[in-house]
């Protein structure tokens, strides 16, 4: 799939609600002006995707050859146990984290359960909790593997926090997830509702030691403006698997901010789809990997709709012997999504010998008639123009690479618009670099 849309222009071309008909409609060669031939089983036939979601969990399963074919379900015995075979489980050290894989209840370590959940934000916010199957829990957060459904079918209770219609609040609100013992498992599920029109941020933070599965669900209703971030703060011997589900509505916008810096073991999924046109929605991470540690980080954008719009950019440090990285991001444009623009890329900086960055990037395209596509990912060393420019100035080789690492991080920082957070993620990642003496 190439990733420059070609478009060109004639007289005879027109906008109809916004998007070019005629022959001035956006192509990709070797396609026809219905985007038939980018994906001819799924166009051809419309119930190959419930098909393949019945397969789920059998070993025998046809290999998917597209995003839209992966199954969910809530059903725990539609996911088969990992082996670490499977192309979405090929980079995860499935051995280290096969207790996670387990249909296990939250532990109780000395009488209580062995994570606790807080909520710091007006008392109106919380609105109470949800069972399973209690809208608007489950009816956007689809379990997509084995890890998202035994979480989900062991967490009886999900705390709900739901945002008034057409309020707007500067100040972010926390949910607080804290871990009581590492050989202890916790399940956790949390849903996030921004009602109509209002304007928020919540953070959920994770601390603490655990063997964690954690779900999100979040819903952003039409004209809506919903900022997410996830930090992962963990203490360095916490697993930490979890599936974040996201659907913007007509006129939202959302952004997902994921930052990881703790735990042995994170592998996160963060998905969004939508429910209307004119929705956007961006999805951030930052990822700092030291000696033994594994973050992976894999994000789902699924254009079901018309018009809308999505950027992706993840950017992850490694240093130290065995520090590991993963990114795999996929990008899905529907036949019916026309007029969708959509971007993703992932960078990583390697600090030091014997760390590993794999990147995986991933575009679908069913309807050439779309604004734009494309995407990029690029793993590399410390540029020496940049060092030798800032020592050129007089600044000492220890200062100037700190000044790139933190330069390279700090365009996700910035997005998340709480100045407090950005300075404790900041004086984290001078933690960080301290940890090599980079």
């Amino acid at each position: 799939m190439t990733d420059q849309i070609k478009q060109d222009q004639t007289e005879t071309s027109e906008k109809v609600d916004g998007v070019h008909t005629g022959e001035a409609r956006p192509a990709i060669p070797g396609m026809d002006q219905e985007g038939e031939k980018l994906s001819p089983e799924l166009s051809t036939d419309d119930t190959l995707r419930a098909r393949k979601s019945d397969n789920a969990g059998q070993t025998d399963s046809q290999v998917m050859h597209s995003r839209a074919e992966r199954p969910w379900s809530f059903d725990v015995a539609d996911f088969a146990l990992p082996n670490g075979r499977e192309e979405e489980w090929r980079f995860t050290p499935i051995k280290k984290i096969a207790s996670l894989f387990e249909d296990a209840a939250t532990d109780v370590v000395d009488g209580k359960p062995a994570f606790s959940v807080s909520f710091d934000g007006p008392e109106s916010w919380l609105a109470g909790t949800l069972n399973k199957g209690e809208a608007p829990r489950d009816t956007v957060l689809r379990p997509a593997d084995r890890a998202a459904v035994v979480g989900s079918a062991n967490a009886p209770e999900a705390m709900h926090v739901l945002v008034p219609e057409n309020e707007e609040r500067q100040e972010p609100v926390t949910v607080r997830v804290e871990g009581h013992d590492a050989s202890a498992r916790s399940n956790n599920h949390v849903v996030i509702e921004a009602g109509a029109n209002s304007h928020s941020t919540v953070v959920l933070e994770h601390t603490g030691s655990s063997r964690h599965n954690g779900n999100v669900e979040i819903i952003v209703r039409q004209g809506a403006s919903l900022t997410v971030v996830s930090l992962q703060r963990w203490n360095d011997d916490a697993l930490h698997v979890g599936q974040h589900d996201a659907e913007v509505g007509k006129d939202a916008h959302y952004k997902h901010i994921n930052v990881t810096l703790g735990g042995s073991i994170v592998r996160l999924n963060s998905n969004v789809r939508f429910s209307a046109e004119g929705g956007n929605a961006q999805l951030f991470g930052l990822y700092f990997a030291d000696s033994g540690q594994h973050l992976e980080h894999r994000s789902f954008v699924d254009h079901n709709a018309p018009r809308n719009t999505s950027n992706v950019l993840y950017k992850g440090t490694l240093q130290g012997e065995d520090a590991h990285t993963v990114w795999v991001g996929d990008v899905l444009i529907q036949k019916a999504a026309e007029g969708t623009d959509s971007y993703e890329k992932n960078q990583n900086l390697v600090l030091t010998d014997g760390a590993r960055a794999d990147s995986v990037p991933n575009l679908e395209i069913e309807t050439g008639i779309i604004e734009g596509a494309g995407h990029a990912s690029t793993t590399g060393q410390l540029d020496g123009e940049h060092l030798w420019y800032l020592m050129a100035r007089g600044i000492p080789e220890k200062q100037a690479r700190r000044l790139v690492v933190r330069g390279f991080l700090y365009e996700i920082i910035q997005q998340i618009r709480v100045p407090e957070l950005e300075d404790s993620l900041m004086d984290a990642l001078e933690d960080e670099l301290a940890i090599s003496d980079n």
